[in-house]
């Protein structure tokens, strides 16, 4: 690779790295899974530089990387023995106690998700993909990608029950 375009390439990685790391962490649920499949998606994308840089989005080229990195980590770890967990979160400082909860409780809920609605669900109002540009990055139809929101949707729905608000108005 020439240097011009391994220049190219570093000032890409710099640009794109916080919103693909978002996704490939939603995605994974997990802080160092991210980072592996983020890494495997962007040693990809430098191989294939060229091809890369010519699409209409390079980002969205490499979300579609990331995406099929977590397919393939999903098949992988589907065939082990063995599954690693995280260490609980330290505790959350007083007062952010409920917030922590929902958070986590709304995450474990999108975890739980069949892969495939919970790709449509993070790509879609985690990343505000459109349903056009989320079945470009998974390779779905455009009508799938709206079923599968909706069955998401619905599942989330039944076990997540409403928070009151405080002035009275469910969230």
């Amino acid at each position: 690779m020439r240097k011009s375009d391994r220049e190219e390439f570093d000032a890409f990685v710099l640009g794109a790295w916080p919103r693909l790391f978002r996704t490939a962490y939603a995605l994974s649920g997990n802080r160092h899974d991210a980072e592996d499949m983020l890494q495997n998606a962007f040693a990809r994308a430098y191989a294939n530089w060229r091809r890369v840089r010519r699409a209409d989005s390079p980002e969205a080229y490499v979300h579609r990387i990331v995406a099929n990195e977590t397919v393939t980590a999903w098949r992988r770890r589907w065939r082990q023995v063995e599954r690693s967990t995280e260490a609980p979160p330290d505790t959350a400082s007083p007062g952010h106690a409920e917030a922590v909860s929902e958070r986590t409780a709304i995450w474990e809920a999108i975890r739980a998700l069949p892969p495939r609605q919970r790709a449509v669900v993070v790509l879609r109002y985690y990343e505000d993909l459109s349903e056009k540009d989320i079945a470009a990055v998974l390779g779905i139809a455009p009508g799938t990608v709206k079923s599968q929101a909706s069955h998401a949707m619905k599942t989330l729905r039944s076990q997540l029950r409403p928070v009151p608000a405080t002035d009275g108005e469910a969230r």
